[in-house]
């Protein structure tokens, strides 16, 4: 699985008046026969994420044809879920309505955050969306109390296939908490009503105290995930799994073949990774260090 690194395709800074750094969890759709439209997470100076895109060539994703100058969507009302920053995760075609999955950040007492999953809607091909409520599509539940938030959905075998990444608690890391939470596997009817509970897909590794993001496609009769790892002592490398069933997975890391480079971009963490398949090449958008704060990086496999 041999992958040609790019570089950085898009560095957000200096471009909108709304946000001043950041591309976070690049989340990508084909747009039409000319372009691939990528949503991100762009941040302001207090740190707080609004979500915007870019148009990248179909052909040539180094080359970006146009980009949004106001928020596609923005942060919710005071109070809410998702008050303090949203970043997509996911996004599907639905009709003639796309569906924009994401997470809504807040800012409680005693910890550092809460991250739940909300869902808007686009009637524009993707310019704008409306929230579908204001409250999560995905609820805190017992089990999964801190952080609940949807990254791949398939519509198959007349169910929507859901792997989310939930969690309930923070560990103590050398200078801050840390999240801990893992990759979950459930089903829904709708793509809107989903379960209080699934099942592990992918578990923490050793020393791993989360990994996330899982970004699933089909490849021919497997599955394909991709998805971050992170230890107290690596901050976030890209990791990788297959199944057959989309249930059972086996993680094969040491398969991906996309090494931290020599760049300053991503020489010391790589993270987010989406995928998507265009014209016989397999097009990776993905973050670099500091959580995406210089832009979204590319890598092409050859198919």
């Amino acid at each position: 699985m041999k992958w040609e690194k790019k570089g950085i395709i898009f560095d957000p800074k200096g471009k909108f008046d709304w946000a001043v750094h950041t591309a976070l969890q690049p989340t990508p759709i084909i747009l039409d026969d000319k372009a691939i439209r990528v949503y991100a997470g762009f941040r302001n100076e207090e740190g707080i994420s609004r979500i915007g895109w870019i148009d990248f060539d179909i052909n040539d994703p180094t080359k970006v044809l146009q980009y949004s100058y106001k928020p596609a969507l923005d942060i919710g009302l005071p109070g809410t879920f998702d008050d303090n920053g949203v970043v997509p995760t996911v996004i599907v075609k639905r009709g003639d309505e796309l569906y924009l999955y994401y997470a809504g950040y807040q800012i409680v007492k005693n910890v550092r955050f809460l991250v739940l999953c909300g869902l808007a809607i686009s009637n524009d091909n993707g310019n704008t969306f409306k929230r579908y409520k204001n409250t999560p599509v995905l609820e805190r539940t017992d089990t999964e109390f801190l952080f609940r938030v949807i990254h791949s959905i398939l519509f198959e075998d007349g169910v929507w296939k859901v792997w989310y990444g939930a969690g309930s608690h923070f560990m103590n890391g050398d200078n801050k908490t840390l999240p801990v939470y893992d990759i979950r596997y459930m089903e829904s009817k709708d793509g809107v009503v989903f379960p209080d509970k699934g099942e592990i897909a992918i578990q923490n590794g050793a020393n791993e105290h989360r990994v996330g993001r899982p970004y699933v496609v089909r490849r021919g009769d497997k599955y394909q995930m991709y998805f971050g790892a992170s230890k107290i002592s690596e901050i976030y490398r890209l990791a990788y799994a297959e199944s057959r069933d989309g249930r059972n997975w086996k993680r094969k890391d040491e398969e991906l073949d996309l090494v931290d480079s020599n760049d300053d971009f991503d020489s010391e963490m790589s993270a987010y990774p989406s995928v998507i398949n265009v014209n016989n090449k397999t097009y990776m958008f993905y973050n670099g260090n500091e959580y995406g704060k210089h832009g979204i990086g590319l890598a092409i496999q050859y198919n």
